[in-house]
């Protein structure tokens, strides 16, 4: 086996558990969903759902970051607080470059923000949820609330989550609105002229996965296998509590849209409620994926080279406001590149994480030759720290009966060890993640878990990206195919990695570990 080792920073770990060192998170508050994903001029700008008093939800108010690699992140000041007659929940941002609006003017086009008012008490329109707008003239930085909000109410207390985009079709060219009435399971579309009127086109669901509230959803067209003849539209909606795995997360539905309704795959609908002689299961609907901590993902606005990113909410609603972190709490998801790709015979999303650019990545292990595992674990490698690290691997499964790896913390001391297990059941064909030993899971009944997903290997070869940083795990398998995205709270100590096969050998055909530092990184660097 030849395997090279380089020197990595060795950098103390930090008191409690460690921030994410390329992913997004609030300096010393609250944050939730991503809201108003739009990019500009070379820039990404995030908003997201923020308690800027306080590390828990409440006081609900846009907060704003931005970034120019969507890994290195600034935190601005709060872009629309909330008030003593509305909290601001979720939405999104277009940039009204034709002044359709009139808030702004043909040389300053307004961007503006479609968010949902929930409304408080003694106002006029307590107890409901609505759409209403806000403008800004200085590209994102500062925010006035439109004087005639709400621009569209039904009345209804939990009718949000506005996601907007201009279409252009053979009905015409207007804006149209996907939004939710979340305990009907229905996502409402809508189209304006205007941004200020707002006309009824259609609905859609329940379908699919409805044990919770729909929340968060998105609506954009994607090629089929690059095919530009072949384009089709991507539902996506989230729902909670009844995720896959639990608690939240989100769902997709392939189909077409007319610029009046969308209309999905007759293959993919959920009646009849049969595969075969036995009743369909929530695994069997398409999901964005298949951990427990990816929630709200919705994709930018104008992403540069017709590219759709999309973002989610790293946590999961069952225990998002006890997760033991301080002062933050929550991060954002890597921001993923999704195309949709026919697999086993139907269009699947495909999700690439995206990394930081290579001038601040690191090698740090490299395996090349070939390593045949029978039924013994192999040590490869201790791991940094502070920052994060990015993992390839690929195994043949050979005759293994179970193939995979080991996260591993070497405790000092008295201390418990503690482990992530990701590994592939060849028998079953399932990919899964195994958090129970991971460290800090006590302090939620329903944390520690077990997570996994149906998974075809191509050719016996498990192909496996796996990103830790900070809390986190995203694991993205056969090159986006699928992906599982866990929170995990280990203890401090030596990380090490071990792979491993069981019930007959297997073979290792290559490895390589890859970490990001923060921006501080070039000042800290040292041999091992």
């Amino acid at each position: 086996m030849t395997e090279t080792t380089l020197p990595v920073a060795s950098i103390g770990r930090t008191a409690g558990y460690s921030r994410p060192a390329i992913h997004f998170a609030a300096k010393d508050t609250w944050l939730n969903d991503p809201n108003g994903l739009v990019h500009h001029n070379g820039i990404y700008h995030v908003y997201y759902q923020n308690n800027p008093y306080g590390n828990v939800w409440g006081n609900m108010s846009w907060g704003h970051a931005t970034s120019s690699d969507l890994a290195i992140w600034v935190e601005h000041p709060v872009a629309i607080a909330c008030d003593a007659t509305e909290d601001i929940y979720s939405g999104s941002i277009v940039i009204d470059q034709l002044n359709t609006s009139g808030l702004g003017n043909p040389e300053c086009p307004p961007w503006v923000a479609v968010y949902t008012s929930a409304f408080k008490e003694g106002t006029p329109h307590q107890g409901t949820q609505a759409q209403s707008l806000a403008f800004s003239l200085d590209e994102g930085m500062t925010w006035t609330k439109f004087a005639g909000n709400p621009v569209l109410t039904r009345g209804t207390p939990h009718f949000r989550d506005p996601k907007v985009f201009w279409h252009e079709g053979t009905a015409g060219s207007y804006w149209v609105m996907a939004v939710v009435e979340a305990q009907e399971q229905r996502v409402l579309l809508y189209r304006s002229a205007n941004l200020r009127e707002w006309e009824f086109l259609s609905d859609f669901g329940p379908a699919h996965a409805t044990g919770g509230e729909w929340e968060c959803p998105d609506l954009f067209p994607l090629p089929l296998d690059e095919d530009p003849d072949q384009v089709k539209w991507i539902m996506t909606v989230n729902v909670n509590p009844g995720a896959v795995a639990g608690g939240s997360g989100g769902q997709y539905f392939v189909g077409d849209f007319d610029g009046v309704s969308f209309r999905q795959d007759e293959r993919r609908r959920s009646a009849p409620l049969q595969v075969g002689s036995r009743p369909v299961q929530l695994r069997d609907y398409d999901w964005l994926d298949w951990g427990r901590d990816y929630y709200a993902a919705v994709s930018f606005s104008n992403a540069p080279d017709g590219r759709r990113i999309m973002l989610g909410w790293m946590n999961n609603w069952d225990y998002a406001n006890q997760t033991p972190t301080s002062p933050w709490r929550s991060s954002m998801s890597l921001a993923r590149e999704v195309a949709l790709r026919t697999i086993g015979g139907r269009p699947v999303l495909v999700q690439k994480p995206i990394l930081p650019p290579s001038d601040r990545m690191q090698t740090v292990y490299v395996s090349t030759a070939p390593l045949t595992l029978d039924n013994e674990p192999t040590q490869l490698a201790e791991l940094p720290w502070e920052g994060a690290f990015v993992i390839h691997a690929e195994f043949r499964v050979d005759r293994a009966a179970r193939v995979g790896l080991v996260l591993g913390v070497q405790a000092p001391g008295d201390a418990a060890d503690a482990q992530t297990l990701i590994s592939y059941d060849v028998a079953a064909g399932e990919l899964e993640v195994d958090r129970r030993d991971s460290g800090n899971t006590e302090f939620h009944d329903l944390f520690p878990s077990v997570e996994s997903c149906r998974l075809i290997l191509e050719d016996g070869v498990l192909a496996l990206d796996i990103v830790v940083d900070g809390c986190s795990l995203e694991v993205f398998a056969q090159h986006g195919q699928a992906s599982i995205t866990d929170l995990i709270f280990p203890p401090a100590g030596t990380p090490v990695l071990t792979v491993f096969a069981e019930g007959g050998a297997a073979t290792l055909l290559g490895l390589t570990v890859r970490t990001s530092f923060p921006q501080q990184m070039d000042a800290t660097l040292a041999t091992r």
